[in-house]
Formats: C-alpha cells, sequence, structure tokens
C-alpha cells in the first residue's frame, strides 16, 4: 500500500542554523516511516531575493549534508535539489496561468520580504510568484501534506486555492495539500531576535562543538539585569528559552534561581552549554561523517533526482493531458 506523500525543503541562501534543524529537518526525519517523503533543497527559491550565486553550490552541498545528518534516510526518503527536476519549472509556468495577481500580491511571505529591498528596480517577478513555485513543488508529486509550523499554516492557504482553481478549470488532478503541524522549537538567535541567516545571529548546524559554545557565550541575555546580583526575568531571556528545549527537567529551578539573582548569566550559559552540546554530539557525529563522504553525498543527490524526476514525469503527463497541450 502506497504512504502518503510529504514535501519538505530548505532555502540554500547561506549555511543551515539550529532553527532549520529543530524546526523542520528533524521533524521531517521522524516522518520517514509514516510517510514517503521528498525533503529537497530549494536552489531557486533562494535567488528570488539573493543575486551572489557565488556561494549557492557549497551551500547546497552543506544542506545535504545537514539532511542526511539530521536522519534522513536516502533509502526511505527522496533527497534532490529542486533545480535537478525540470518539472519544478515547467509546472509552475503552468500554474501561473490559472493564479492572478492579486494572490499572490497579498502573500505574507512577498509583503515583509519586499520592505527590506532597496533595489530600484523593486522586487522581481519571481519573489512574486515565489508561492506559485513553491505550489509546484509540492504537486508535482501529488503530495498529501507538507510539515509547518503553526506560525506557517497561512502559507500553504494559497497553494490550496492554486489547486482548487485548477482542478476547477482542468478537472481534478491534484489533492489540496494539507499542513501537518509539527512541533517547532522556539529558538532565538544570539541576539534575541528572530534567528535568521540575513541577520547574522544563528547557531550554524555545520560549527564545532567549540565554535557552538563560544556563540553561545555571547548570547545577549536579559536586557533589565545589568549586575550579576540583579534579580533577572528568564522569560525575556533569550538563553531561557534554549533551557526549555535542552535542558526541561531543570527550568523550575533556573526560573527560580534566575529571579533571586542566585545564578548568573553567564553560568547559566554555561550550564546550557553542555546540554546543547550534549543533544548535538550525534548529529555533529554524522555531520563529520557525510562530510569527509562528499561524493557520496553528490550520489545520493544524483539517485534522488532521478527518482523524483520519474515521479514528477508522470504528474505532468495527467497535467498535460489536462490542459491539451499533448
Amino acid at each position: 500500500m502506497q504512504k502518503t506523500r510529504l514535501v519538505s525543503g530548505v532555502r540554500p541562501t547561506g549555511l543551515l542554523h539550529l532553527g532549520h534543524l529543530e524546526g523542520m529537518l528533524k521533524n521531517t526525519a521522524s516522518l520517514q516511516d509514516k510517510y514517503e517523503c521528498f525533503p529537497f533543497i530549494a536552489d531557486w527559491h533562494s535567488l528570488t531575493d539573493v543575486t551572489d550565486t557565488s556561494n549557492l553550490p557549497h551551500y547546497k552541498l552543506q544542506a545535504a549534508i545537514d539532511w542526511l545528518s539530521a536522519g534522513i534516510d536516502p533509502d526511505k526518503s527522496t533527497l534532490f535539489i529542486q533545480s535537478h527536476v525540470a518539472e519544478h519549472a515547467e509546472l509552475s509556468t503552468l500554474l501561473t496561468m490559472v493564479t492572478p495577481v492579486s494572490w499572490l500580491e497579498r502573500c505574507p511571505t512577498y509583503k515583509d520580504k519586499i520592505q527590506d529591498i532597496n533595489q530600484r528596480e523593486g522586487p522581481s517577478a519571481g519573489l512574486l510568484e515565489y508561492p506559485v513555485l513553491m505550489t509546484s513543488d509540492v504537486i508535482v508529486y501529488k503530495a498529501a501534506v507538507v510539515p509547518v509550523g503553526a506560525d506557517n499554516v497561512a502559507h500553504l492557504e494559497i497553494s490550496r486555492e492554486i489547486v482548487r482553481r485548477f482542478n476547477h478549470v482542468y478537472g481534478d488532478v491534484f489533492p489540496e495539500p494539507q499542513p501537518l503541524l509539527t512541533k517547532t522549537a522556539e529558538l532565538p538567535g544570539l541576539d534575541g531576535r528572530k534567528m535568521s541567516k540575513s541577520y547574522g545571529n544563528t547557531i550554524q548546524l555545520s560549527d564545532s562543538p567549540e565554535t557552538t559554545t563560544k556563540n553561545l557565550m555571547q548570547m545577549v541575555t536579559d536586557p533589565g539585569r545589568v549586575r550579576r546580583n540583579d534579580p533577572g526575568n528568564p522569560e525575556v531571556c533569550p538563553v531561557f528559552a534554549y533551557h526549555k528545549v535542552y535542558n526541561p527537567d531543570e527550568v523550575p529551578q533556573i526560573d527560580r534561581d534566575c529571579r533571586s539573582a542566585a545564578i548568573g548569566c553567564v553560568d547559566c550559559k554555561r550550564n546550557l552549554s553542555e546540554y546543547l552540546i550534549a543533544e548535538l554530539t550525534p548529529f555533529y557525529e554524522k555531520r563529520a561523517q557525510w562530510a569527509s563522504k562528499p561524493e557520496e553525498v553528490r550520489e545520493v543527490l544524483g539517485d534522488g533526482a532521478n527518482r523524483a524526476r520519474g515521479v514528477a514525469q508522470e504528474t505532468m503527463a495527467e497535467v498535460r493531458e489536462a490542459m491539451n497541450l499533448v
């Protein structure tokens, strides 16, 4: 009996970080036995707001290593690079024919990103059509589910609208992808803002344990706690958010000690570092193994692209038939 298909992708706009590991990579790996998973590296998507591609090959390889180190099994899942399966682009082009521009302009991602674009020409057409390509990524495999956090459910709704419009015009070709709510750890960046490659505030998965510890010791804490003997407020401290994920058993005690100034921020970070590194050690060990075999990683990606292409070609044959393009 064929498993339900699941699609999940990451953009290689830089090196992946701890937020990716906890928010997507580990979640997808945990679903491999239940779903037919298609994890991929979305290099076309990375071009929508980045024009310097000099490091893109390196970022793609490192992202593949991160997927594999997080537990993606090439025998269970189809790991590939988006641009190696041309059917994604073909389907995206056809979907633009049934997608109103107004739908794309109201996309939350588009609204957010155009605020940060200072180019004289304004946002690219690729950025505007980002949701169409995203929809293609999912439905070219007729995936029924997409793992998302609760705050990203709205981003999938436009894909469902595009599918409904296509099916209404050309017949029921695609299932409507459903959000698969996953538990996502809330991990702020080193500066307290959202962890993001664009902010440069990340804990990178390719860093050594020593570098991770060094970066962690530089993380901002409660801004209201100036001196060691000042009582703190753990709820506004980024370090405390990490304790909730990697050291949950001690959270009540850390909460009390912080509020009473029984523990200082430096000691609190050292305590967290021990638990974080212990939790990440299996990942570090697997990553070192995969990083030492780049050609084997490329073989995995090549095999994955061939398998993905076979599925995508079957879908596109149906699409062309439905649209009278044969």
